[in-house]
């Protein structure tokens, strides 16, 4: 059985050909699918641009906070990020907003092994660094930048699933440890909110050539973001990426770091049964958490 959700509006190429010549008809080009991911479609335009389009309601209101937040945080970060080139507005044709954003070359830094991202370790760092500013403005997410205490519930329950497949009592560990350091009690920083590596690509020189996929974007406990130091990194690398962050994380930050990952990797565990590229990164993640 697909764990994929079905599409609440199914859209194919005839359709953003549309919407294109609707909304932005100055934007010619060949148009073809290259991703159909849960939540959205992009669609390759011409050399530079991809149109970016929701497949499901919810994720009509990430694409919402996309637009809003993209701009400032492309400005800030000197990292390439798809900060929206044009908007598509909801119209009679497509109920909800859609953009046009710029092409990125790069590899899907799921499709590499750690071995292959442990050269991200020093810019993600200055990334994260650069992007975790106070953000009270930033959408609300209920599932990322939350007291670790929030999630507990949802948490354990996967655990439980889990166990059926392998060892957990390491995780079980970790998360503990994780809900009994001190909550994060600073101003909301601003968060990318997903930050694993098939939001990452790779250039030339294993360099990072952009973060992608912002739609989980909020503000909150930076320990949300620093748990990509496990989703992205074995041991050396991981803590090479700790070592670059320009602001050193406390004790009880890193271990609620090391929380953060334990809740992404057994959401990622418990929904990818039929994308494998996601089910390796979660195998990758819970390894990581053994160490």
């Amino acid at each position: 059985m697909s764990d994929t959700p079905a599409a609440d509006i199914v859209t194919d190429e005839r359709l953003v050909r549309r919407l294109l010549a609707e909304q932005h008809p100055d934007l010619p080009g060949e148009l073809r699918l290259v991703s159909d991911g849960w939540d959205n479609q992009l669609y390759r335009l011409g050399d530079r641009l991809a149109v970016r389009v929701p497949r499901r309601e919810v994720a009509a209101h990430l694409i919402e906070h996309e637009q809003r937040m993209l701009p400032a945080i492309a400005a800030r970060v000197g990292v390439p990020v798809p900060a929206p080139v044009r908007v598509g507005s909801p119209s009679e044709a497509f109920p909800w907003p859609w953009s046009v954003v710029e092409w990125f070359e790069g590899t899907d830094g799921a499709s590499v092994d750690a071995a292959g991202r442990a050269g991200l370790a020093e810019p993600l760092a200055m990334f994260v660094g650069e992007l975790a500013v106070p953000a009270p403005e930033a959408p609300r997410n209920p599932v990322r930048g939350v007291p670790l205490a929030d999630r507990d519930e949802a948490v354990r329950l996967r655990l439980r699933s889990l166990s059926g497949r392998r060892e957990v009592a390491h995780l079980e560990q970790a998360w503990r440890e994780a809900l009994e350091a001190a909550v994060w009690d600073g101003p909301p920083l601003l968060l990318h909110g997903d930050l694993h590596p098939g939001n990452l690509l790779i250039g030339d020189s294993v360099s990072l050539a952009a973060v992608v996929d912002f739609g989980d974007v909020t503000s909150g406990d930076p320990a949300t973001d620093l748990a990509t130091a496990w989703l992205t990194f074995d041991g050396d690398a991981r803590e090479a990426f700790r070592a670059a962050l320009p602001a050193s994380p406390d004790r009880a930050t890193w271990r609620r770091a090391r929380g953060w990952a334990v809740a992404m990797a057994s959401a990622l565990a418990m929904s990818s049964d039929d994308n494998p590229r996601m089910a390796a990164l979660a195998r990758h993640t819970l390894d990581q958490l053994e160490e």
